[in-house]
């Protein structure tokens, strides 16, 4: 079946988040205060957070992000608690997609405002069973630096598998050193 004809939903729901597809006018200040108020945790890890992007940056990106989601090549999903907060929580997706297989990629990150509340494990694992069960995916692999320990963590709490650690793999977010990466995996 073409992924293009695959019925994806816009929106998952937790026990206590729900987690939405980045298609809203306005999406992008929302994006951008949690950029903003997460910057130092997220420059250290994501190349993509070296300088804190402005609202219309932000904005053009969800918005690649939608059209990404309509042509099945990644599903990111915006994080917010379902009691009715206004602020996000984070961001999750499944990226890198390769639908032969099928398999897919995991990423997240998460306002560190709400870092250390189980929100991102709980997120993570909705999103990993909506890969696995929903859209057959065969595989679903985390990958991270070795040292991010906060975000090793969430595939090792969910019994995703370690499958091993590349050494002097990538570039640290800064560009200025190697780095190792470690590769979890979760197969159906």
């Amino acid at each position: 079946m073409n992924p293009l004809l695959l019925d994806i939903p816009l929106q998952l729901e937790t026990e206590r988040l729900i987690l939405r597809a980045p298609l809203q006018t306005g999406d992008g200040e929302i994006v951008y205060e949690a950029i903003r108020d997460s910057f130092y945790e997220l420059k250290a890890w994501l190349s993509l957070f070296q300088e804190i992007p402005t609202v219309e940056e932000t904005e053009i990106m969800l918005r690649n992000a939608h059209i990404n989601f309509l042509k099945r090549e990644s599903f990111r999903f915006l994080i917010f608690d379902k009691g009715g907060g206004k602020d996000l929580i984070g961001t999750a997706s499944l990226h890198r997609i390769d639908w032969d297989i099928p398999k897919c990629e995991m990423g997240y990150w998460i306002n560190t405002k709400y870092s250390g509340n189980g929100y991102m494990t709980e997120a993570v694992k909705e999103l990993a069973n909506f890969g696995l069960n929903h859209l057959a995916f065969k595989r679903i692999e985390i990958r991270c630096e070795s040292r991010n320990f906060k975000s090793r963590f969430i595939p090792e709490k969910l019994s995703f598998i370690l499958e091993g650690t590349l050494r002097n793999e990538d570039l640290s977010a800064d560009g200025s050193k190697l780095t190792d990466t470690c590769i979890y995996s979760k197969i159906n």
